[in-house]
């Protein structure tokens, strides 16, 4: 999988990662395609329901019940290909918990590492499942621009 956002996304999550901090922030990630290319269509931040812990994430289900509705609703091609938080250490590497919270091997994280409220690396990632282990997954910075012509669809 190689994970293609652009960087209003990634400032996105970024800024959202920056905001929470010390507290780690979440979201979910959409977007299209299977196989190598996976394209990101849109970012959705989701309140941390275990904020006050410091060091954990648990995304609100709420806000994943409303986007899959609104999935569903749309008929599209859309669909939730992941989810973003943030470690308030500093690391951008899959921790233990989130090894032991990945129940949807399909899904990619991408983990933004913050030190003293200031973002400092963004890795991409996706567990393998007959490994027990996240492998990175590669990811693909394009430019939004309005002068640009836009992609198909996939």
């Amino acid at each position: 999988m190689i994970l293609q956002t652009d960087t209003a996304q990634l400032k996105a999550m970024v800024d959202a990662a920056e905001a929470a901090w010390p507290a780690e922030a979440c979201g979910l990630i959409i977007g299209r395609g299977k196989g190598q290319l996976v394209r990101v269509t849109r970012v959705v931040p989701a309140p941390n329901l275990l904020a006050a812990s410091g060091d954990r994430f648990e995304l609100d289900p709420a806000v994943r019940i409303q986007v899959e509705r609104e999935l569903r609703e749309a008929g599209g091609k859309d669909r939730i290909i992941g989810h973003y938080h943030s470690h308030p250490d500093g690391s951008s590497e899959p921790s233990a918990t989130d090894r032991a919270s990945a129940h949807e091997p399909d899904l990619a994280w991408v983990i933004i590492g913050v030190v003293d409220g200031q973002a400092i690396h963004t890795q991409a990632h996706r567990m393998d499942s007959k490994r027990n282990a996240f492998r990175p997954v590669p990811m693909r910075i394009s430019k939004k621009s309005a002068c640009a012509t836009p992609e198909l669809s996939a």
